[in-house]
């Protein structure tokens, strides 16, 4: 499987972006697919998962009411929402997916990462 995510750039505080995720290879609805983030000189740490046959999602507190994850199956596209962007949003984004039944903390496949920096 390999993944491709896009929509990083620069914005500012309190604007939107929508991130994307392109599955190609052997994809199948068993995924879960994730996104995660890393700033600069910090760990990196999970966002949201969603699972490609239903709808099962899960946010991390930090970024609960202001990031929606979301998929299209058809495109094999796992998108991100971001609003009310903040400056500590600034990082790397990527996303991963997880074979269905493995631990939350076990992840298959990773795509390259995106970045987003918000100005104040």
């Amino acid at each position: 499987v390999q993944l491709q995510a896009s929509g990083g750039g620069l914005v500012q505080a309190g604007g939107s972006l929508t991130l994307s995720c392109v599955a190609s290879g052997r994809t199948s609805s068993t995924y879960v697919m994730g996104w995660f983030r890393q700033a600069p000189g910090k760990e990196r740490e999970f966002v949201a998962t969603i699972t490609w046959s239903g709808n099962a999602i899960d946010y991390a507190d930090s970024v609960k009411g202001r990031f929606t994850i979301s998929r299209d199956n058809a495109k094999k596209t796992v998108y991100l929402q971001i609003n009310s962007l903040k400056p500590e949003d600034t990082a790397a984004y990527y996303c991963a997916a997880r074979l269905r039944g493995y631990p939350s903390n076990t992840w298959h496949y990773w795509g390259q990462g995106t970045q987003v920096t918000v100005s104040s």
